[in-house]
């Protein structure tokens, strides 16, 4: 449990109650008081393990703080240094895969964790990887697939995602180097104008890690092959969408479609993982 002085709130749900309340600059700014409390911790050798938008403490001034300490553990000086656990819960919404597979906790690992926070901010407040079951985030994850960007989030925050969800840890980024970026960032606001393509694709479809850039898929066939759902593409014969622009609804967690009627007659490879609402 976090206790909370006299004007200071929970971060994850501070910002769903304040949704799309914040400039851009504002929440970089509170992305890097985070990434500045990361970085303290890491150079004095403790990892966090448990970093998640609910764990920061945020006030009036947008100023953020690192909390909730009650997982977190010193680490031995040596860069490479892990702290491995036998037993207690795991986040795993939050959590790197190799700690999810071996126990071992690093500076890395709280980077990936980072990656997360830096989504739940972005998106203000949602709950990552959305309905999904945590055996079917670990296999998402395990498979290369990386949460997509939130609604008008700047590539460059994208990016950063990205490079913090590296599945080699000693490829994500040090926090020393997060809050350079940030600052980079503040001091040019004008980089975040450009935002990452989320218009016309489904809102829940995970990415794969081996692009970096998030392509366009304009037609139901291209649609169906991000979703990887290509077993079903006869149960969407004759549907009048033309793209997938009138498919996505990208203001919701998961996409409905209105003509389709997918049953496990017509598409034996169906299952809920794969994000389509049957009506």
């Amino acid at each position: 449990m976090i206790v909370t002085t006299h004007g200071e709130w929970i971060l994850d749900s501070f910002l769903r109650k304040h949704d799309a309340q914040f400039t851009g600059i504002q929440l970089v700014g509170m992305l890097r008081g985070i990434a500045s409390g990361m970085k303290y911790l890491s150079d004095m050798g403790y990892v966090h393990r448990d970093l998640a938008a609910r764990n920061i403490l945020v006030n009036s001034n947008l100023v953020c703080k690192v909390s909730d300490f009650g997982l977190s553990r010193v680490l031995e000086d040596d860069p490479e240094a892990a702290y491995t656990t036998r037993g207690g819960k795991i986040p795993i919404r939050w959590t790197a895969p190799e700690a999810i597979a071996y126990r071992k906790f690093t500076s890395a690992s709280d980077a990936w964790s980072y990656g997360i926070v830096l989504w739940e901010v972005m998106s203000y407040g949602e709950r990552p990887y959305w309905e999904m079951s945590n055996q079917d985030v670990i296999k998402a994850v395990d498979e290369g697939y990386r949460l997509p960007p939130p609604m008008d989030c700047p590539a460059t925050l994208y990016q950063l995602m990205l490079d913090c969800w590296q599945k080699e840890r000693n490829n994500r980024p040090k926090f020393e180097q997060i809050v350079s970026i940030l600052d980079k960032l503040i001091r040019n606001p004008g980089s975040l104008k450009i935002t990452a393509n989320t218009t016309s694709r489904p809102a829940n479809l995970l990415l794969d890690r081996s692009s970096s850039e998030v392509p366009p898929m304009g037609t139901m066939g291209d649609w169906m092959d991000g979703m990887r759902t290509l077993p079903c593409k006869e149960a969407f014969s004759g549907v009048s969408y033309s793209s997938c622009d009138t498919l996505a609804k990208t203001s919701t967690d998961r996409v409905v479609l209105t003509e389709v009627h997918v049953t496990p007659a017509t598409c034996p490879e169906w299952e809920p993982s794969m994000g389509i609402t049957t009506l």
